[in-house]
């Protein structure tokens, strides 16, 4: 409230607090040992004067976390009716009156009865008046001040949001940034420095350093190698005041991890490898696994296989394991020791993700030799023709030679072979053969017209070895011999009508021979000269081609066949 020179005098609440904002050795009698002092002016009763400046109406301040024995002084209300005769009494209202704030109602000195956080609450709004004891009657109106809770530094601070988990890449630029971490200071930061937050790195130098007014973290080194070290723990400090002496101060941690880059090329440990294969092995199969080592992970570690050179290329084959990343060489054609002991394969492992920023550290491949070496394998007889056709005629001797099947040993041992027809329980054994020479020969006489062909299964094992056995199909025809007369196709009952003319043709004869077709057709027709004859007909051989061999019966008489005579019956038979 201002008051001029021109006004009239009446009684009047002043509420004056001195604001000492730096902590100063000023001190009001009834406050000792305080940091925050409030000063008022005693004995003034010419209420036209204005205040000196610096002196601030309706407000005073209070320090928080004040933990003295006796109740922290926070200011004096006064009124300029007030003569210092006890008549004025000073009553206070509002947030924390009679609980926090105690007055002294007749000097209307204010003390604070409770420690204060001004992070819980930072003002409290009350309301003075002064009243005359006598009466009892306001000497003037209700007025608001405001007591506000003065900062002290007492929260250090603090990361919400750590410990942290980053990644950045390895190689990267020294000062490219990793993360940016922020403390938060619960003080007040319009006054002083107690939220003024300083950071410093305390664990993690010299690979990572951070902006003090910022806190981004930077890589601090060039080209960190994540294969040389992959994780990093980085501890950072936030400091009150300043950074200053006697700021608080809290920490977190940063956990920080190098993720890879493509700037190492695949390397085989060694730069030649033998290999044993056997020579049994199957086409098709894999026979063996060959590997180079990428110290990089992931996709920049995948790589293929191929082979460059060598003289076994068109033996061997090699594919890539996508999980293990491991070469699998596959064998493309059949091995043998005895022709070929051994193979040799330059090998190259390539990567497959190229990163052009690490071209300078390559070439991301490399090559090894392999060799191959042919293991001798004690192999089964090897017949000399996949299949064996023979022949032999019907009716032959018991013991007739039918031919021979050779099996050699296909080792270098060159063992001793032994032969043996492989019969089913149920079969008929026609044939043996010799187990020395492998000759085959009948058990028994052979019919071609029952059975014109024999199929059998011929075995052989090495004399050391019996149990390792090959085996091969021989045929066996049966030659025909002209062993079978022929006979007429079937019974035959002809009728014949009686006015059939000289030369006519009433019948066609045929027959069959069981022989094949060279001991076979073609025949010869004739009647029977040990039967009487009957002079009305005569045989005669079909000369002209035909598909079957016949003969005519031809009638001598004179007669008619036709229509009419097929009314009546011809009971003449031949």
């Amino acid at each position: 409230m201002k008051i001029t020179s021109t006004s009239c005098i009446c009684p009047v609440l002043v509420c004056l607090c001195f604001v000492q904002r730096c902590y100063g050795t000023a001190h009001h009698s009834s406050i000792k040992g305080t940091r925050n002092q409030t000063k008022h002016i005693e004995g003034e009763t010419e209420v036209h004067h204005r205040p000196k400046r610096g002196w601030v109406w309706n407000q005073f301040f209070v320090l928080e976390e004040h933990m003295g024995p006796d109740p922290q002084y926070v200011g004096k209300l006064h009124s300029n009716s007030d003569k210092g005769d006890g008549s004025v009494k000073y009553i206070l209202t509002g947030e924390g009156a009679g609980t926090i704030f105690i007055i002294d109602d007749t000097t209307g000195d204010i003390h604070s009865t409770k420690s204060l956080d001004r992070e819980q609450k930072t003002h409290y709004v009350l309301h003075a008046q002064a009243i005359d004891r006598r009466t009892n009657k306001p000497l003037e109106p209700e007025s608001e001040f405001i007591i506000k809770v003065q900062d002290i530094n007492d929260n250090a601070p603090k990361f919400t949001d750590g410990p942290y988990i980053v990644t950045v890449p390895e190689m990267s630029d020294m000062g490219t940034s990793v993360l940016q971490v922020t403390a938060t200071d619960a003080d007040d930061p319009t006054y002083g420095n107690s939220a003024r937050v300083v950071y410093s790195i305390l664990q993690g130098q010299p690979y990572f350093s951070v902006d003090p007014k910022t806190g981004v973290i930077r890589t601090a080194l060039h080209n960190m190698d994540r294969e040389a070290r992959e994780h990093y723990s980085v501890v950072i400090q936030a400091k009150d005041m300043a950074g200053q002496v006697g700021g608080l101060s809290g920490s977190t941690t940063v956990n920080i991890t190098l993720t890879d880059v493509n700037d190492n090329p695949p390397r085989f440990p060694q730069k030649h490898y033998q290999l044993y294969v056997p020579e049994s092995a199957q086409v098709g199969s894999a026979v063996g696994k060959i590997k180079a080592n990428d110290a990089d992970t992931g996709s920049n570690a995948d790589m293929t296989y191929s082979i460059v050179n060598g003289d076994g290329i068109g033996i061997f084959s090699i594919s890539t394991d996508k999980e293990t990343r491991e070469g699998i060489l596959s064998l493309k054609k059949p091995l043998n020791y005895e022709k070929k002991k051994s193979y040799t394969l330059n090998i190259e492992g390539a990567n497959t993700h190229l990163d052009f920023r690490f071209s300078h550290l390559g070439p991301f491949k490399d090559a090894t030799m392999l060799k191959i070496i042919v293991g001798d394998v004690d192999e089964p007889p090897l017949f000399s023709m996949p299949s064996y056709i023979m022949e032999v005629y019907e009716n032959a001797k018991i013991g007739t030679i039918v031919g021979t099947v050779l099996a050699q040993d296909p080792d270098s041992a060159n063992s001793l072979v032994r032969y043996f027809i492989d019969y089913n329980a149920e079969d008929d054994r026609f044939f043996n053969i010799d187990a020395n020479t492998g000759t085959i020969k009948t058990t028994q006489v052979l019919d071609r017209e029952e059975n014109p062909w024999y199929n059998i299964t011929v075995a052989a094992s090495e004399k050391d070895n019996p149990g390792l056995l090959s085996h091969v199909t021989v045929g066996i025809r049966v030659l025909d011999v002209n062993d079978n007369p022929p006979e007429l196709a079937r019974e035959y009952d002809i009728v014949v009508c009686e006015n059939s003319k000289p030369g006519q043709v009433i019948h066609t004869i045929s027959a069959t021979d069981k022989d094949d077709f060279a001991n076979g057709p073609r025949f010869n027709f004739f009647l029977d000269e040990h039967l009487s004859i009957n002079p009305n007909f005569t045989l005669k051989d079909n000369e002209a081609a035909a598909p079957s061999p016949s003969g005519f019966v031809h009638a001598r008489e004179m007669g008619v066949c036709g229509p009419a005579a097929r009314k009546r019956s011809c009971p003449r038979r031949v």
